[in-house]
This record gives structure tokens, C-alpha cells and sequence, in this order.
């Protein structure tokens, strides 16, 4: 049993950033309340619930050598609006332990569940030992909920031997079962980077609605998602996954963003096609607080209307420095209005950037003072040089991609090399496959330096069962001799990383159209310090 605690959050220091500042976002997004102070101040006394507080489980996220983040999200009917909960708020117990019976208890408290947060938890764990395991659980009365491991970081600059973690995301619901994760959760990583499209914000499929098989059908009807109620249905469908549950469960997760939790393929402030730039930007807001709400982010992620600070740094020991990257919220417009397109000037323009220029500064700076023996970009879309037209004659590239701003990336290069950084790697997502390549300082020279290396995490099940490889990609792949390596199957990448070698192991499965699709090694790749390249095992 949990026992309570007499301190409580500071609910006025809920956010990290400026409380007047914050405010006025949310005046402009129109989407939370406040009542009597920042968020209500009517509790909910000796609640009872007639299903599972806990639905849509727990997570841990953002690691620092002293702790993490735990969350939870109040919700005993998840699919209907509220999740089941009256408007009021509602007292979570909360406790870490040493071991995984939680027993050997380490902190404990109480967190205020806030229905202008729609009941979601985040608690911000501090003051534990770094480089280990610890577990956490919360309760209501007698209900509890899983109990989840967490894993704190080594110290910055402190020696690390070895570290593990996966990359995964785009995980569309109807494209397949989320087996990846089930395995990705016996892996027991020090930490998963999902790079995004946690979620598909598109109307539902049905049998019969188009030519790919529809394999796991949504609940209800739900239509595209616009509100703050659509995203969060959205979200507690797909946390519904026990598979899903047990990754979050297994590991702490740096959750970062791509275009669906959105729209697909948004670029800044740029709105959609038949939408105002106004109402893009409500719908922009509904959507980070949604994504805010279930995910396991600290407080200076918390969303300000249709603005959210997603770029941070962390520092693992002496062994690697990992930049977040946001690709989505600062970069320019589609160039020729987005798609794949051939001899677009627009995406020559000196002045186009994916980053913006105060993530670029952010970064820039972070190059010249590393002193860890890797240096990482988690990022969402393919830096890497990529044709799309498997014609020689034919140079057409996907403007969604770094290929649609080409200054951006000359810039971020020219950064890497005056930094005389060794040791760049790249993780990336959202092609639905698993991509290896060498970034040159000139993809036109073969004979050009390298100045990293890249690795692009296929989908968890967007696009269905997949392929390895056909005659298209082998095309594609001639034209563009940088690139070494494809497979169109789904499941997730392993890194494992010393101070002598990053090696990284393509973990994909033979289908996802059914429950327990069979788990295999792909390839394997490793990259030696001090020696950029790609050696496959």
C-alpha cells in the first residue's frame, strides 16, 4: 500500500516557465480553465471507480543522472469524453522504490490529477542515485496502478562502459499490431527514443476503404482529429495497447514529435490546405496539449497555446551528448508546396532552415562545447541526401524532408566540421523503413568527407507488413552510393554504444498483420570512433 505524504506539489509551480507568459497562451489556445487560481481547487474526496483508474498505464521519461519523469493519466472509461472523470480534481499517491515489489521505498507523495490536464501526472523525481534502476507505482485508495521501471543516467562526465537504448515511432493503428513494442519492452534499454507519429491524426479506415489491408479497426467512428477531444480519444486508443503499455512500462522514453500528432506534413505556421492560419494554430495547440497530456515530459515541455519548447540536450557520462531536435514547429514552409519535386529552386534558398535560428544557435553552440566521445542528432525526418526518381537524369527529393531545405543542412555540416566533431551520429525516423547512410560534406563528390553517420529507424506498423527490398530501392540506392543499406520491414533499432564503437541492430519482423509476427536481426552496422563509416556485420 502506498502511505500518504504530507507535502504536496506546488500546483503555481506546475510549469517552468514564466506563470503570466504561460497564462496568456492559454488565453489565446482557449483550452484549459482556471477556477479560483491556476487550475481548480475542488478535489475530489474519496473517489471510487467503477473500471481501472490506471487504463492507460504508466510511463517514465527524460532521464537525469538524479531521476526522471513518472506519469499516469486518471481514466476508468478512456474512450469516453473525460475518461470517465467528473470535472473535478483527484489526489494520486505516488512512490519509487529500490526493487520491483516496492518494497525497499526511496520517495513517496502525492500529485494533484487536474481536469484541465485531463487528469494526466507528471511527476518530476529528484535526489536519486545515478546509473540505476529504480521502479515506481501509483494509487488512488486501493486501486494501484503497474508498476513501471525507470533508470537514472550516469553523471556528465562520468566513465560509461556501455549503453543501450531503441529507436522507434510511427505506429498507425490500423496498419498492424504493436509486437515491435512487446519486444522492444523485453530489451529492458537504458532509455527509448521515440521519434514520432505516436499517433495519426486522419479519419478512420475501414475494411474496404482503400487498397492496404485495414488490420486493427477503431472503436467508435472516429473522425479526423481538430479538438482537444478528438486528439485525446485518439491518444487513449492507442494507449489502450497492452503492447504499448508494456515499452513505456520497461524503460524511460524521450518523446519528441513529427507531423501527425498534428497534421501530416505541417511545416511551422504554415496552415494546411482549406484551413486558416488561425484556425491551424488552435488546432496546433489542441494537439501539444493533447500530446503534452500522455506523455511522460517535464514541466518545461508543457505547452504555451500553440507554442512548445521540444529541443533539449541530454549528457550521458563521458560517452555521448544527445540533442532532441523539433524538425516541425521552426522550419520554413514547404518548399514548391511539399510532395517529391524535381528541380525546385525553393529548396536552394539560403535562407530556408528546418531548426529555426534559435534551435541552430542552440546547437551550434552545444557543438563547440561537447566533450562527450559521441555526439547525437534524435531527430524526426531523413537528413541525408535522398533521390526519389529512380531515372539518373532525374534529381527529385521529398521537400518534407532535409532535401527541402539544402542551406539548412550545408549550414548544420559546415557546424559539425568547424566543431571537429569525430563522432556524429544521426537517428531519425519517419520513412516507414530502415535507411543507413554516410552525410557528406558534398552528397554530389562520393570522394567528399564524411561527417556522420545516419540511421533511420523503420515504423512500428505504419504501412503495414513491408518488404526487404525490391528493384526500386536497389535503383534508388545506385544513385545515391552514400546510402548502404534498406529494408521496407517494420520493428525498431537497437544502439548499443561504447567508447570504442556504436553498433546498430535492425530488429524487424516478418509481419505485423498478425498478433506475434516472429523477431529477427536485419543487419547490423558499426561505426568505429574516430573512423566514420559504416562496417556491416
Amino acid at each position: 500500500m502506498l502511505h500518504r505524504f504530507r507535502a504536496r506539489l506546488n500546483v503555481d509551480d506546475f510549469t517552468s516557465v514564466n506563470r503570466r507568459a504561460f497564462l496568456r497562451g492559454l488565453g489565446a489556445s482557449v483550452l484549459l480553465t482556471t477556477s479560483g487560481g491556476f487550475f481548480s481547487r475542488s478535489v475530489w474526496g474519496s473517489p471510487r471507480f467503477a473500471a481501472d483508474p490506471f487504463a492507460l498505464g504508466v510511463a517514465s521519461g527524460d532521464p537525469a543522472p538524479d531521476g526522471f519523469v513518472i506519469w499516469t493519466k486518471v481514466a476508468p472509461r478512456p474512450l469516453e469524453r473525460g475518461g470517465g472523470m467528473p470535472g473535478q480534481a483527484v489526489e494520486v499517491d505516488w512512490m519509487v522504490a529500490a526493487d520491483d515489489r516496492m518494497r525497499r521505498v526511496v520517495q513517496k507523495g502525492i500529485a494533484i490529477a487536474h481536469p484541465e490536464l485531463g487528469h494526466a501526472v507528471h511527476v518530476e523525481i529528484g535526489g536519486l542515485e545515478p546509473a540505476r534502476d529504480y521502479y515506481y507505482q501509483f494509487a488512488i485508495g486501493s486501486d494501484q496502478s503497474p508498476v513501471g521501471r525507470g533508470r537514472t543516467l550516469p553523471p556528465a562526465g562520468a566513465p560509461v562502459a556501455q549503453l543501450r537504448f531503441g529507436v522507434a515511432g510511427c505506429q498507425r493503428y490500423e496498419d498492424g499490431y504493436f509486437t515491435a513494442y512487446r519486444r522492444l519492452a523485453e530489451e529492458r534499454f537504458d532509455f527509448v527514443f521515440h521519434y514520432g507519429d505516436y499517433i495519426y491524426e486522419r479519419a478512420v479506415m475501414r475494411p474496404g476503404s482503400r487498397a492496404r489491408p485495414v488490420i486493427r479497426v477503431m472503436p467508435g467512428d472516429p473522425e479526423e482529429c481538430y479538438t482537444l477531444d478528438d486528439y485525446r480519444h485518439r491518444y487513449s486508443l492507442y494507449k489502450l495497447d497492452p503492447d504499448l503499455q508494456a515499452a513505456h512500462a520497461s524503460a524511460p522514453f524521450v518523446m519528441s514529435y513529427d507531423d501527425h500528432e498534428v497534421v501530416g506534413n505541417w511545416a511551422g505556421d504554415s496552415p494546411p490546405r482549406n484551413s486558416s492560419r488561425e484556425a491551424f494554430l488552435l488546432r496546433r495547440a489542441a494537439a501539444f496539449q493533447a500530446w503534452y497530456e500522455h506523455m511522460p515530459l517535464r514541466r518545461a515541455q508543457m505547452p504555451h497555446g500553440p507554442g512548445i519548447l521540444a529541443y533539449r540536450r541530454m549528457v550521458v557520462g563521458d560517452l555521448l551528448a544527445m540533442n532532441v531536435l523539433d524538425t516541425r514547429l521552426y522550419r520554413s514552409p514547404q518548399a514548391c508546396g511539399g510532395g517529391t519535386r524535381a528541380n525546385c529552386t525553393e529548396a536552394l534558398e539560403p535562407q530556408r532552415t528546418m531548426l529555426g535560428d534559435a534551435q541552430e544557435r542552440w546547437l551550434y553552440d552545444g557543438f563547440r562545447s561537447a566533450h562527450a566521445r559521441w555526439t547525437l542528432l534524435a531527430q524526426q525526418v531523413p537528413m541525408m541526401r535522398n533521390d526519389r526518381n529512380p531515372d539518373p537524369d532525374i534529381f527529385a527529393p521529398n521537400m518534407d524532408k532535409w532535401d527541402g531545405a539544402v542551406a539548412a543542412r550545408d549550414r548544420l555540416l559546415a557546424a559539425v566540421e568547424n566543431a571537429k566533431l569525430a563522432n556524429l551520429i544521426v537517428v531519425t525516423g519517419d520513412r516507414h523503413s530502415n535507411w543507413a547512410a554516410v552525410l557528406k560534406k558534398d552528397f554530389a563528390d562520393e570522394r567528399s568527407a564524411t561527417l556522420g553517420v545516419e540511421f533511420v529507424a523503420t515504423s512500428v506498423t505504419s504501412l503495414g507488413d513491408g518488404f526487404d527490398i525490391n528493384d526500386r530501392f536497389r535503383a534508388l540506392m545506385r544513385q545515391d552510393p552514400h546510402i548502404k543499406f534498406f529494408n521496407g520491414q517494420r520493428g525498431y533499432v537497437r544502439h548499443v554504444v561504447t567508447p570504442e564503437r556504436w553498433q546498430a541492430d535492425f530488429q524487424v519482423l516478418d509481419k505485423v498483420s498478425v498478433p506475434d509476427g516472429r523477431m529477427s536481426t536485419r543487419r547490423s552496422f558499426v561505426v568505429e570512433s574516430g573512423r566514420l563509416g559504416l562496417a556491416g556485420t
